[in-house]
């Protein structure tokens, strides 16, 4: 004899746990939504002593403060670049005591340790450089050097770390929260042209080492310079202090290279703001430049063999170069 009345309660039964859980799971669904974010990083103790000791901007002087960003340690020509460009803007372009460096390059003598080179210490840094400038007068020119992705995002290498990627957004949005109006933003990378819609503004000199769909050359372990590094701030600096007149120069230097070498050519980028230039000629207005920096490091001459091998080969792009 079946008994009827066995499944309406076995039924009940499964209703009323499977209503217990859906309970338990709302209610740790809301207790998950009520833990608070996890805390950010504490500020790089090493940085923040370095932004304590900028010097202050002089009211009624255009001043140029600057940031150099070395992001793959594993390589010296990155570390080699931003330690010269602060040698660079000291002597030359009126920012002695003005100058923030970061880099993932272990710190051995006779180099002394660096900020470590990532998103966080990145916006610890222009949030501290803001706080010296006056943002009307004041400008900053960032120089980003590292190896880049064919996605468009630059390599943060450390030893010990695991490796990152740092995006055009989060470059953009660093920049936004530090509240810097008139930048100059240098990527020397491959396939830097691809920041190009992220970074660019009225008040933004960008420049970039390579087309959205080109590696630009000059890294590796045998390199002492990137070609655009060589061609830009060692020798076009060292001839004006115009930056987009070294932009032109370096331009120019760069293709010879590469076609004396036999490679693609990069076809560095660049992207005007409308307002920039005129803040530019201000600040260029407002000092004499210092006597030439010679490059600490013996640089190789177009078509060494050591050079050669640290380059790639890329595969050529439409015919629009615009970035």
């Amino acid at each position: 004899m079946t008994r009827r009345g066995r499944p309406p309660r076995i039924l009940l039964g499964a209703a009323l746990l499977a209503a217990a859980l859906a309970s338990g799971a709302g209610l740790a669904a809301t207790k998950s939504l009520d833990k608070p974010a996890p805390a950010p990083p504490p500020p790089d103790p090493l940085l923040a002593a370095g932004l304590s000791q900028l010097a202050p901007q002089r009211p009624g002087h255009p001043d140029l403060f600057v940031l150099g960003f070395a992001g793959d340690g594993s390589e010296q020509v990155f570390r080699n670049e931003v330690d010269y460009l602060r040698d660079l803007a000291a002597q030359r372009l009126d920012a002695a005591g003005r100058v923030v460096l970061l880099a993932n390059h272990a710190g051995a003598p006779p180099l002394r340790a660096l900020p470590e080179a990532n998103l966080h210490t990145l916006r610890q840094a222009l949030a501290g450089i803001a706080a010296r400038m006056d943002p009307d007068e004041d400008l900053l020119l960032a120089y980003f050097t590292t190896h880049g992705t064919e996605d468009h995002r630059l390599l943060v290498r450390r030893e010990g770390r695991r490796d990152r990627l740092l995006t055009p957004a989060q470059l953009r949005e660093a920049l936004d929260a530090a509240g810097i109006r008139h930048r100059v933003l240098v990527i020397s990378a491959c396939y830097s042209g691809g920041f190009a819609k992220a970074l660019r503004g009225p008040d933004t000199l960008l420049l970039m080492a390579a087309h959205r769909e080109r590696p630009s050359f000059g890294c590796g372990n045998d390199s002492v310079a990137t070609f655009f590094g060589r061609a830009w701030l060692v020798e076009g600096l060292n001839a004006t202090v115009d930056f987009d007149a070294a932009f032109v120069q370096a331009t120019a230097a760069i293709e010879a290279r590469e076609l004396a070498e036999g490679l693609d050519p990069s076809r560095p980028q660049i992207n005007r703001g409308e307002r920039i230039g005129e803040r530019l000629a201000a600040w260029r207005a407002g000092f004499r430049p210092g006597p030439a920096l010679p490059y600490p490091f013996a640089l190789d001459e177009p078509g060494n063999d050591s050079t050669k091998a640290a380059t790639l080969t890329p595969r050529r792009p439409p015919a629009d170069t615009n970035p």
